[in-house]
Protein backbone atom coordinates (compact mmCIF):
# COMPACT_ATOMS: atom_id res chain seq x y z
CA UNK A 1 0.00 0.00 0.00
CA UNK A 2 2.59 2.34 0.99
CA UNK A 3 4.37 1.56 -2.84
CA UNK A 4 0.67 3.12 -4.20
CA UNK A 5 1.65 6.36 -1.95
CA UNK A 6 4.55 7.80 -2.79
CA UNK A 7 4.62 7.67 -6.48
CA UNK A 8 0.89 9.59 -5.65
CA UNK A 9 2.99 12.14 -3.49
CA UNK A 10 5.43 12.54 -6.30
CA UNK A 11 2.62 13.65 -9.11
CA UNK A 12 0.72 15.94 -6.58
CA UNK A 13 3.51 17.15 -5.54
CA UNK A 14 5.14 17.98 -9.45
CA UNK A 15 1.38 18.91 -11.08
CA UNK A 16 1.79 22.54 -9.75
CA UNK A 17 5.23 23.07 -11.25
CA UNK A 18 3.84 22.33 -14.88
CA UNK A 19 2.65 25.63 -16.00
CA UNK A 20 1.29 27.02 -19.07
CA UNK A 21 3.35 29.51 -21.15
CA UNK A 22 0.79 32.00 -21.31
CA UNK A 23 1.26 34.52 -24.43
CA UNK A 24 -0.44 38.13 -24.66
CA UNK A 25 -2.60 38.31 -27.97
CA UNK A 26 -4.25 40.96 -30.22
CA UNK A 27 -6.55 41.47 -33.08
CA UNK A 28 -4.40 41.01 -36.21
CA UNK A 29 -5.15 44.39 -37.35
CA UNK A 30 -3.72 45.72 -34.43
CA UNK A 31 -0.12 46.62 -32.77
CA UNK A 32 2.83 44.19 -33.56
CA UNK A 33 3.90 44.14 -29.89
CA UNK A 34 2.89 45.70 -26.64
CA UNK A 35 4.86 46.01 -23.16
CA UNK A 36 4.33 44.64 -20.05
CA UNK A 37 3.49 48.33 -18.35
CA UNK A 38 1.24 48.44 -20.87
CA UNK A 39 -0.50 45.51 -20.61
CA UNK A 40 -0.36 45.86 -16.93
CA UNK A 41 -1.87 49.36 -17.31
CA UNK A 42 -4.53 48.26 -19.53
CA UNK A 43 -5.46 45.60 -16.96
CA UNK A 44 -5.79 47.57 -13.95
CA UNK A 45 -7.68 50.13 -15.95
CA UNK A 46 -4.65 52.97 -15.71
CA UNK A 47 -4.75 53.10 -19.69
CA UNK A 48 -7.47 52.31 -22.27
CA UNK A 49 -5.61 52.53 -25.26
CA UNK A 50 -2.69 50.43 -27.24
CA UNK A 51 0.43 51.43 -28.23
CA UNK A 52 -1.33 52.87 -31.77
CA UNK A 53 -3.40 55.13 -29.49
CA UNK A 54 -6.29 52.63 -30.91
CA UNK A 55 -8.77 52.06 -27.73
CA UNK A 56 -7.90 48.80 -26.21
CA UNK A 57 -10.85 46.04 -26.23
CA UNK A 58 -9.46 43.74 -22.90
CA UNK A 59 -10.56 40.09 -22.58
CA UNK A 60 -10.69 38.38 -19.64
CA UNK A 61 -10.79 34.42 -18.59
CA UNK A 62 -13.39 33.55 -16.07
CA UNK A 63 -11.92 33.27 -12.35
CA UNK A 64 -10.52 29.74 -12.17
CA UNK A 65 -8.54 29.15 -15.11
CA UNK A 66 -5.13 28.32 -14.78
CA UNK A 67 -4.18 30.49 -17.40
CA UNK A 68 -6.21 33.05 -16.12
CA UNK A 69 -3.64 32.46 -12.70
CA UNK A 70 -0.43 32.23 -15.34
CA UNK A 71 -1.45 35.88 -16.44
CA UNK A 72 -2.11 37.47 -13.40
CA UNK A 73 0.83 36.04 -11.67
CA UNK A 74 3.27 37.72 -14.53
CA UNK A 75 1.59 40.73 -15.53
CA UNK A 76 -0.33 42.48 -12.81
CA UNK A 77 0.64 40.44 -9.73
CA UNK A 78 -2.74 40.32 -7.78
CA UNK A 79 -4.38 37.06 -6.72
CA UNK A 80 -7.85 36.56 -7.48
CA UNK A 81 -9.03 38.01 -4.34
CA UNK A 82 -6.95 41.35 -4.95
CA UNK A 83 -8.29 41.91 -8.62
CA UNK A 84 -12.18 40.93 -7.19
CA UNK A 85 -11.02 44.29 -4.59
CA UNK A 86 -9.83 46.11 -6.93
CA UNK A 87 -12.59 46.02 -9.40
CA UNK A 88 -15.51 46.35 -6.74
CA UNK A 89 -13.51 49.68 -5.65
CA UNK A 90 -13.22 50.32 -9.61
CA UNK A 91 -17.70 50.17 -10.03
CA UNK A 92 -18.27 51.67 -7.00
CA UNK A 93 -16.29 55.08 -7.56
CA UNK A 94 -17.59 54.77 -11.21
CA UNK A 95 -13.83 54.70 -12.27
CA UNK A 96 -14.00 51.66 -14.81
CA UNK A 97 -15.54 48.23 -15.26
CA UNK A 98 -13.77 44.95 -15.63
CA UNK A 99 -12.71 43.41 -18.96
CA UNK A 100 -15.47 41.65 -20.33
CA UNK A 101 -15.25 37.67 -19.23
CA UNK A 102 -14.87 35.02 -21.88
CA UNK A 103 -15.31 31.14 -20.76
CA UNK A 104 -12.55 29.69 -22.90
CA UNK A 105 -9.61 30.09 -24.48
CA UNK A 106 -11.01 29.13 -27.96
CA UNK A 107 -13.63 32.38 -27.25
CA UNK A 108 -10.85 34.69 -25.98
CA UNK A 109 -9.24 34.18 -29.53
CA UNK A 110 -12.90 34.17 -31.33
CA UNK A 111 -13.55 37.81 -29.15
CA UNK A 112 -9.80 39.00 -30.00
CA UNK A 113 -9.73 38.50 -33.29
CA UNK A 114 -13.53 40.20 -34.39
CA UNK A 115 -12.85 43.15 -32.17
CA UNK A 116 -10.66 45.83 -33.77
CA UNK A 117 -8.85 46.82 -30.38
CA UNK A 118 -9.21 43.69 -28.66
CA UNK A 119 -6.31 42.07 -26.39
CA UNK A 120 -6.76 38.73 -24.06
CA UNK A 121 -3.77 36.29 -22.96
CA UNK A 122 -3.85 32.43 -23.79
CA UNK A 123 -1.82 29.54 -23.24
CA UNK A 124 0.88 29.50 -26.38
CA UNK A 125 -0.26 26.15 -27.29
CA UNK A 126 -3.64 27.71 -28.40
CA UNK A 127 -1.78 29.89 -30.77
CA UNK A 128 -2.90 30.02 -34.63
CA UNK A 129 -3.64 32.25 -37.15
CA UNK A 130 -7.02 33.99 -36.16
CA UNK A 131 -4.75 36.25 -33.86
CA UNK A 132 -1.57 37.83 -33.28
CA UNK A 133 1.04 37.17 -30.36
CA UNK A 134 1.87 40.40 -29.23
CA UNK A 135 3.96 40.09 -26.17
CA UNK A 136 5.13 36.89 -24.49
CA UNK A 137 5.44 38.27 -20.56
Amino acid sequence: MKRFYIPFLALMLATPLVQAEVVIIGNPAGPDSITLDQVRDIYLNRSKALPSGQRAVPYELTEGSATREAFHNAVTGRSNAQLKAFWSQQVFTGKGQPPQEVGTEAAMKSSVASTPGGIGYIDSAQVDGSIKVILTP
